[in-house]
């Protein structure tokens, strides 16, 4: 078991999930409010996951892959972090739309396009640098406290934004 297979395995799911909301009647607001409740738990408790986990170890071994700003681990880290301020903005605003009506669909496709946009660079970056940079014991010890957060939170975390700066320094 490895942490950056675990975090790649979740970015598929919630491809998928957002894929599943595009192909439902907007009328079947149930279906919507059922899929959308867990893809956005999912998406909070993810992101916590990676900032307790990840991010902190990737801190400490990495060095910075390929595009990743400023070249630096500390630059990847800081815009990770700025990327899940801006996803659970964008899960947030979901809410304040009716469940199956235009603005809701892009509410949600704009949350689709924040996590889609932090997914590649993370898998381009952080994912790449770990897997580079931090030896398979170590990628095993954090998939399985990984794994362990997201069971016991698997309705959801109280979503909330950090300061990227302070995030850095805190756990660099």
């Amino acid at each position: 078991m490895d942490i950056t297979q675990l975090i790649l395995d979740d970015h598929a799911e919630q491809r998928r999930l957002f894929a599943i909301i595009e192909q439902i009647d907007p009328k079947n607001t149930d279906a919507l409010t059922k899929v959308w409740d867990r893809l956005s738990a999912f998406l909070d408790v993810h992101a916590e996951a990676e900032e307790r986990f990840f991010y902190p170890e990737l801190l400490k071994l990495g060095e910075g892959a390929n595009d990743a700003d400023d070249g630096t681990v500390e630059g990847e880290t800081e815009d990770a972090i700025e990327d899940h301020n801006k996803l659970r903005d964008a899960v947030k605003a979901v809410a304040g739309h009716a469940v199956g009506s235009k603005a809701w669909f892009e509410a949600v496709g704009q949350a689709n396009v924040v996590n889609s946009k932090h997914m590649g660079e993370e898998e381009r970056q952080g994912l790449t640098d770990f897997r580079i940079n931090a030896d398979v014991a170590v990628r095993h010890h954090l998939a399985v406290r990984f794994a362990a957060f997201e069971a016991e939170h698997i309705t959801g975390v109280k979503p909330v934004n950090k300061d990227p700066e302070g995030y850095v320094d805190k756990h660099g």
